[in-house]
């Protein structure tokens, strides 16, 4: 990303962007993030899927509801979160984004984590937390666990998190995902079981 496309960046949003021919025919707008741009909690998902497209919001489908759910269990609301993805064009078919399609992406999601300046960023699922620690990613086993990676010009805390929608075809990955937000939740001292008590682990 150039200056002048970080100056294109009204804010927080992208106005307009066509590196990726696919994506920009999949696509009905750019799914910008959402929430507070000081948000303690960065999000990140994969891509916006139809129903995202549709509204122009991230994770506004079951696995938003999902999400939505889990926050509200461990004392915090979606509006005191940030909620973004790794590309913000809808992929065909809501295939994964390609190597490319996430690379030409890349420049916008770092440019978000450092005006947002999280405490700690979340990836939803395996794309995203691959992407941000540059490392194949096992969700199923590592979700719940922090790392500190350089995004950017900076190190970031990231918190390897399944993504909402596995708890809907497979029951008993609930209980992981449940503990997941719950750390995130400690780690900013906005949870319901022990606040910045945990924040001295990490």
């Amino acid at each position: 990303m150039d200056a002048d496309d970080r100056e294109r960046m009204d804010g927080l949003t992208v106005p307009a962007c066509e590196r990726c021919p696919e994506l920009v025919e999949s696509r009905s707008r750019i799914v910008d993030g959402t929430g507070p741009d000081d948000a303690d909690l960065l999000f990140v998902g994969e891509g916006p899927g139809q129903r995202e497209d549709e509204r122009g919001e991230p994770f506004v489908g079951r696995s938003g509801s999902v999400l939505d759910d889990e926050l509200r269990s461990v004392g915090l609301e979606r509006e005191s979160v940030r909620i973004t993805n790794c590309v913000r064009c809808r992929p065909p078919e809501n295939r994964d984004p390609t190597a490319e399609e996430l690379e030409h992406c890349r420049g916008y999601l770092e440019v978000e984590i450092e005006r947002v300046d999280p405490e700690v960023i979340v990836t939803l699922g395996k794309v995203p937390g691959e992407h941000l620690l540059g490392r194949s990613v096992s969700v199923t086993n590592e979700s719940g666990s922090v790392e500190e990676v350089r995004i950017g010009d900076r190190p970031r805390r990231v918190l390897i998190c399944l993504h909402p929608a596995a708890t809907l075809y497979d029951r008993s990955q609930e209980e992981t995902f449940a503990e997941a937000i719950e750390t995130a939740a400690d780690l900013v001292g906005g949870g319901s079981s022990g606040g910045q008590s945990r924040l001295g682990e990490y």
